[in-house]
């Protein structure tokens, strides 16, 4: 990928977002690609390789966000989350046919190279248009996964474990640190966390509230709010999803209720 991405314009400057998304996880990659667009300038390409159905119907995408990035992807869930919090203004299905590497066979296994990186870098170098890239889509059109959106319930926040701080093993939620803040809850106070998968309680503790992880001990967890103001959720020192066998998605459910306030 990295060979045509050059052969198209050699002066572009190639750097990488991750190749550390479990295979086949459209779910994180989706995640990823919302957690970093935003700190790259106007006009940045991404290209977003996550695609068990290659070589299947689903369509190849390129699309141009609100705050004006483009993303190259198939078509399969993976703009999910810009989709929903960054918002998408324009949509063009590839054309394979115009938009392929030359030369590249009648190969269906590999749109990465062929199809993805090659139209990704023709639109970096500016040797393409994006009105060029193939007929239009509706916004809403694009693929999405099921999403659970955090909500209050009585005098506690409910949500999902989002994704991952993979380094580390921290759990990052989709709840808003401004949640806490409808429930009257602030660093020192502690709250009660439970975490479940379908109808089995996988997690259930008190632990604190804290603006750092200098706040707790080693091996005490705690609460936090990670670098996309979401709560976190974590153990000083090491890993609270190898511990406790705690994985993503809409299926795990977290719920944060304060039992006690900093005295």
């Amino acid at each position: 990928m990295y060979g045509v991405a050059h052969s198209v314009d050699d002066s572009l400057n190639i750097f990488n977002l991750t190749h550390d998304i479990p295979p086949f996880h459209i779910w994180e990659a989706s995640y990823r690609l919302f957690q970093t667009t935003a700190y790259w300038p106007v006009g940045t390409v991404f290209v977003s390789i996550v695609d068990p159905g290659v070589g299947s119907e689903r369509r190849s995408l390129a699309v141009r966000t609100i705050d004006e990035k483009v993303i190259i992807t198939p078509d399969n869930g993976t703009l999910t989350h810009l989709k929903q919090f960054t918002g998408i203004a324009e949509a063009r299905i590839i054309n394979e046919s115009t938009n392929r590497l030359p030369d590249s066979g009648e190969s269906y296994t590999f749109h990465g190279r062929d199809i993805f990186a090659y139209t990704g870098a023709r639109l970096a170098s500016g040797s393409l248009a994006f009105e060029e890239v193939g007929p239009s889509a509706e916004p809403h059109t694009v693929c999405s996964l099921e999403m659970s959106p955090p909500f209050l319930s009585s005098n506690c926040v409910c949500g999902i474990i989002d994704i991952l701080d993979i380094r580390y093993g921290n759990l990052w939620t989709n709840i808003h640190r401004s949640f806490l803040n409808e429930l009257d809850i602030y660093y020192g106070d502690t709250l009660e966390v439970k975490i479940e998968k379908g109808s089995k309680l996988c997690y259930s503790r008190q632990m604190s509230f804290g603006r750092s992880f200098a706040d707790s001990r080693v091996g005490e967890p705690l609460i936090y709010v990670n670098s996309l103001d979401h709560i976190g959720v974590a153990i000083n020192q090491e890993s609270f999803a190898d511990s406790y066998q705690i994985d993503t998605g809409c299926s795990w459910k977290i719920s944060l209720k304060k039992v006690q306030e900093k005295r």
